[in-house]
């Protein structure tokens, strides 16, 4: 039996629907009710009423939920007094982060924390692809989760077990390498028979999926030829800087490229603009309340360490001040 079953189907007690909880759970609704299937043959007994809408527990299903929670409590306690035992990783800070953010964000956030107030920040960035980082944060594998936000594509995220801050905005644009004249060595949008090459994200990446609706409601027709992809938009820039194409990278990845001309914009002057503004935020776990009730038992993580807690209370301030 795995500890992640139970928390899934304390969930699923909660939500009262399979889809709900697969969401909040980061998982695909055929593998969550795969994971509660394998709880009941664990358990021996059926645990949920399938034949009800909403979902709800049987007799026996209902034990152990009472159970689960105590288990699950008694789990995250056990862990926050064995992280009190590593005092060397007290006062690190670990964040999971999306590629992109990570090369083009990350080191300019620091350098911020320590020029305008909060001081030298000891840190662990984990880099990962945006379903793994929020997974990571879901798993209590890490203190802080920083990923982008857009209201078209927002993040599965329960806002009673998490909370977050805003650091900022991010703008998402063409870019292509100038020619001799500085001009663009490719212009939007293109024509129907000769088609633009096109520097892509690959399937499934936020900023793909952020391009892909972009493109869709441009009231102008691109006429794009994708040569190109991969996941990191760092890949992407190394591609338009050798003048391959036209790519849409994040502001933050090219403003040395753009003050020193190396890329310009891809629009024509009769294209106001084809652009995706994004906030950037920052995400954690709430606290654990107080032992004993059943919210604590359903969150993942233990009470923030201090250096974590202190920053959260550093970028709160800083949120409201803006």
């Amino acid at each position: 039996m795995e500890t992640k079953w139970l928390e899934d189907f304390v969930s699923l007690a909660e939500t009262r629907s399979f889809s709900r909880s697969a969401q909040l759970r980061h998982v695909t609704q055929p593998a969550f009710s795969r994971r509660i299937q394998a709880l009941e043959v664990w358990a021996g007994a059926d645990l949920v009423d399938r034949s009800s809408y909403p979902t709800r527990l049987t007799p026996a299903g209902q034990t152990l939920y009472a159970q689960a929670i105590e288990i699950l409590q008694g789990l995250q306690s056990t862990r926050a007094m064995l992280r009190g035992h590593s005092t060397a990783g007290q006062d690190v800070v670990e964040f999971a982060v999306p590629h992109t953010l990570a090369f083009t964000f990350f080191p300019a956030f620091l350098t911020q924390l320590r020029e305008e107030g909060f001081g030298t920040l000891k840190s662990r960035l984990i880099a990962l692809n945006v379903h793994d980082a929020v997974h990571r944060l879901v798993e209590g594998g890490c203190d802080l989760l920083i990923a982008y936000h857009h209201p078209s594509l927002p993040l599965e995220l329960d806002a009673t077990r998490y909370e977050m801050v805003s650091l900022g905005q991010e703008v998402v644009a063409p870019w292509v390498r100038p020619d001799a004249q500085g001009a663009p060595r490719y212009c939007l949008p293109g024509r129907a028979g000769h088609p633009l090459p096109y520097l892509g994200y690959a399937p499934g990446a936020y900023l793909g999926r952020m391009v892909d609706q972009l493109l869709k409601d441009s009231p102008v027709a691109m006429h794009l030829d994708r040569i190109y992809e991969t996941d990191m938009a760092e890949g992407l820039k190394a591609m338009a800087l050798e003048g391959h194409g036209i790519a849409f990278l994040p502001q933050s990845a090219v403003r040395k490229e753009v003050r020193s001309r190396k890329l310009v914009s891809a629009l024509p002057p009769e294209i106001d603009r084809l652009e995706a503004t994004m906030d950037i935020r920052v995400y954690r776990q709430r606290p654990l309340p107080a032992a004993g009730s059943k919210s604590a038992a359903t969150a993942n993580g233990a009470q923030p360490k201090g250096s974590a807690a202190a920053l959260w209370d550093y970028l709160k301030a800083e949120a409201a001040a803006r």
